[in-house]
């Protein structure tokens, strides 16, 4: 059985930290996989990580990094939200979404609301119509003004060839092992944190992108067993993986969790697949350990 390291840095001074710790192990000690998490009480700033700074595959929740740099260029002029977006056969994928199948080749959709399909509904055409307009290397250029060097898009998603939108990141020989994108759990909290501060772009377009995140429709994650709370987050899958990375607006506090299982033997494309409920679980565990409050 894989050991498991966890790394509790300074919490509140009234934070459990060890029943937290010791429920965590538990939890995660018979899961046959890896798991890597970050979560963070924005409040208070306790925080809890299990190989946070440990590079993983994003999956869909590089969708998050993209849209932030949608938002940036579209505050800076170089594009609009209602400029049209055509979809092509090129960008077509299966998986999840409706435009890939649904819709028409040549339907042509605003800038907005690709974007807000790629994030609701994790919509793949949709995030390779948007690559298509501003590429990978340009999400990648924006992160690094954000100061996020570990966090790369690296292609479109089942592109080949050409077609695949390669970033510079994506060209090479190491990073083809990450798929779509590579990021780290505390890099993640770190955006989402960002996003909560309003510091991403601007206040206001800070706050519209977390009101896009709050319509994500995949429940299956960090929001199974909070559905009581609003929660703002992106998603992603793959055979071997499950991830979800958001905010949770509890009533003792705003916990933002990134959670990335992976190394999954079995593809399960249910609901209750493994990777799913454990992220469920952990996600309740930081909710309800980070947001105890003196």
């Amino acid at each position: 059985m894989r050991a498991i390291a966890i790394m509790i840095p300074v919490l509140a001074a009234a934070l459990p930290a060890q029943p937290l710790q010791t429920a965590m192990r538990e939890r995660i000690a018979a899961f046959p996989g890896a798991v890597s998490l970050y979560g963070k009480n924005l409040d208070t700033g306790a925080t809890i990580g299990i190989r946070d700074a440990d590079p993983v595959r994003t999956a869909s929740t590089i969708k998050l990094p993209i849209m932030l740099a949608v938002f940036d260029a579209v505050a800076r002029g170089q594009a609009k939200w209602d400029e049209p977006l055509t979809l092509t056969d090129q960008e077509k994928v299966a998986g999840s979404g409706v435009l890939g199948v649904e819709f028409s080749t040549g339907d042509r959709l605003p800038l907005r609301d690709v974007l807000h399909l790629m994030i609701v509904l994790s919509d793949n055409t949709a995030a390779n119509m948007i690559l298509e307009r501003f590429s990978a290397d340009a999400v990648n250029a924006y992160l690094d003004n954000l100061g996020i060097k570990t966090t790369r898009s690296m292609r479109k998603i089942l592109g080949t060839g050409p077609a695949a939108g390669l970033s510079a990141a994506g060209k090479l020989p190491e990073n083809q092992k990450y798929g779509l994108g590579v990021s780290t759990p505390r890099d993640m909290v770190t955006i989402l944190e960002r996003l909560d501060r309003g510091e991403i772009v601007s206040p206001e377009a800070s706050r519209e992108m977390l009101a896009i995140l709050k319509r994500n429709q995949d429940n299956t994650g960090i929001t199974r067993h909070l559905m009581e709370f609003p929660v703002a987050h992106k998603t992603g899958a793959l055979d071997a993986l499950r991830s979800d990375v958001g905010i949770v607006y509890s009533k003792a506090g705003k916990i933002a969790v990134a959670v990335t299982v992976d190394d999954m033997a079995k593809p399960d494309w249910s609901p209750d697949n493994p990777g799913s409920l454990l992220i469920a679980d952990l996600a309740k565990m930081l909710v309800d350990g980070l947001a105890t409050k003196p």
